[in-house]
């Protein structure tokens, strides 16, 4: 079975921490989470270019399975049932 891929867009806000500690909590052994901080640039431009195909224009931001989660999707604050929901922590 495939591992759920769980990635998280940051850029430091005071918003992205707890997002980011919310999702490690909620994890289980069926997701990987990838963080990636946007103020960091990426070797390879990993980053960026997922941004881009994503649509990504604010962060915090959660995409699990390349989707982007509903809450991000309409500019809601990333929640534990918001989470859930997407299937994260959900084996």
């Amino acid at each position: 079975m495939a591992k759920r891929q769980v990635e998280v867009f940051t850029a430091g806000c005071p918003l992205c921490d707890p997002a980011v500690q919310l999702i490690r909590e909620l994890a289980c052994n069926n997701c990987e989470v990838q963080v990636y901080d946007l103020r960091d640039d990426c070797a390879t431009n990993v980053c960026r270019d997922k941004v881009t195909q994503y649509g990504i224009h604010r962060v915090p931001t959660v995409v699990v399975d390349g989707k982007l989660t509903e809450c991000c999707q309409n500019q809601q604050l990333i929640s534990r049932d918001a989470l859930i929901a997407a299937g994260i922590g959900q084996s």
